[in-house]
């Protein structure tokens, strides 16, 4: 790490560790030196950020997350900063609701937007009353959201680790689901908590009674999932006779960009649950039920004709699915008993 580099980001966050005035003027001069950093450099230096995010109120770490958000979309690896990140994303969201939720009791009616207002006296008193010596946190902590849910959304896309090593996950995507109703992007937060990663499921196709175990990681909606086990399944060695998609439309569901133009994909399937449900393409792997512990999903002929354009709904999220094995009809005899009928 150059010692001009090294020197602009430990001052940085000295500063918003301390609180000192000089943050403002130190900011711009970090971003501008990252502009010619490498990603080594600013790997080196995210142990230092990820420091400085856990200590500095959260109106200074909400920038040291844009920071490393910008950083790791720019070739650093994550490292410590994405567990600081969103250990701090999880006390944040719980101040801003806190905030809101003070702020509507109060007054009776919306909180200020978070996005185009700004932090004021008039804030802290409206919510004091309710969060007493909090108050000025969680006013910070509402104003500095829109931060941490940026750098999130990065962190969450390109780092299964950080996705799968969440505790308390249920309750993480409720919170982030709350915070939604006041800031759009914090439902792709809440989605984001919700990929599973190196999760298996079960594939039955109804009309040959054959099956395969899968495994997948990282696809943010059904529309990939129905893709990937197309492409998977479909003209394959032990898979399902047809005519599988291109191979660059696969690549635009798993980790290849997506052409301007974006392709139409064409839908084999409907695909549907143990219950007879139909898996919409709209919702996500994590929706669908499962059945003695592992998710079912059930290959039907395709009721219309289906298409939809390429591409994956968080970009620098890639997705894997690997076909761990098949399954004979013989083999599957106990399963068919708990698959209801198509509804």
């Amino acid at each position: 790490m150059s010692a001009a580099f090294q020197r602009a980001c430990d001052e940085l966050v000295q500063a918003a560790m301390v609180e000192d005035q000089a943050f403002s003027d130190l900011l711009p001069q970090l971003m501008q030196a990252s502009e010619t950093a490498s990603p080594a450099e600013k790997t080196a230096a995210m142990p230092r950020l990820a420091e400085g995010l856990a200590e500095a109120p959260p109106n200074l770490g909400g920038w040291l997350a844009v920071i490393g958000g910008s950083w790791i979309e720019h070739g650093a690896e994550i490292g410590p900063f994405g567990d600081a990140l969103v250990e701090r994303l999880i006390m944040v969201t719980a101040a801003a609701l806190a905030f809101g939720n003070a702020w509507q009791e109060a007054t009776g009616g919306k909180p200020p937007d978070m996005e185009d207002d700004r932090p004021s006296q008039q804030a802290v008193d409206t919510v004091g009353p309710k969060l007493q010596d909090g108050a000025v946190s969680a006013m910070m902590s509402w104003f500095a959201l829109p931060q941490f849910a940026m750098s999130a959304c990065t962190v969450l896309s390109r780092s299964p680790r950080v996705r799968s090593g969440l505790t308390d996950r249920d309750f993480h995507v409720f919170a982030a689901g709350q915070a939604a109703e006041h800031l759009p992007q914090m439902g792709f937060v809440r989605d984001l908590l919700r990929v599973l990663d190196g999760e298996r499921l079960l594939v039955l196709d109804r009309r040959t009674r054959q099956g395969w175990t899968v495994t997948i990681g990282g696809i943010g909606d059904n529309f990939q999932l129905h893709t990937l086990l197309a492409g998977a399944l479909v003209g394959r060695p032990g898979g399902l006779p047809g005519k599988p998609p291109a191979p660059e439309i696969i690549s635009c569901f798993l980790d290849a960009e997506t052409p301007p133009d974006r392709p139409i994909v064409s839908s084999p399937w409907n695909l549907v649950d143990a219950n007879g449900e139909w898996i919409y393409n709209e919702g996500v792997p994590a929706d669908i039920p499962a059945v003695n512990g592992t998710r079912v999903v059930v290959l039907d002929p395709p009721s219309y004709e289906r298409t939809f354009p390429a591409g994956r709904r968080f970009p620098m999220m890639p997705a894997t699915l690997t076909v761990d094995g098949m399954h004979l009809a013989e083999d599957l005899d106990g399963w068919w008993s708990h698959i209801t009928d198509p509804k």
